[in-house]
């Protein structure tokens, strides 16, 4: 989760006049704020994708070399997919509420 706020906050900061540009051209606070918590979104969950991939690995190779039977239910993976999609709204709504309160003049004079 910090490690995503880092990312987007990263983000925020190099696109700066990106964001002063969409402002100046018509698009609101909400739409900003819409588009840096997409990206915390998106970004956490291929995290999360990533996540369980490994763990079905694993999962797997446990139940091989022990000579377990192992499985791994759809509820858990849906469970981890929603909690990753809430990391990322969590951890990405400071940076984007941060871009989408920029004034647009301020944000086009950023170097």
């Amino acid at each position: 989760g910090i490690g995503i706020m880092n990312i987007m906050l990263v983000s925020v900061t190099e696109r700066t006049r990106e964001i002063g540009l969409r402002m100046a051209v018509g698009a609101r606070g909400r739409d900003i704020l819409t588009q840096f918590l997409i990206e915390a979104v998106t970004l956490s969950l291929i995290g999360g994708a990533i996540g369980v991939v490994l763990g079905a690995i694993a999962t797997w190779a446990v139940g091989q070399f022990a000579g377990w039977q192992v499985s791994m239910t759809l509820d858990s993976i849906v469970l981890a997919a929603g909690f990753s999609a809430l990391v990322g709204v969590f951890f990405g709504f400071y940076p984007a509420r941060r871009a989408s309160l920029l004034l647009p003049i301020q944000a086009l004079r950023h170097e």
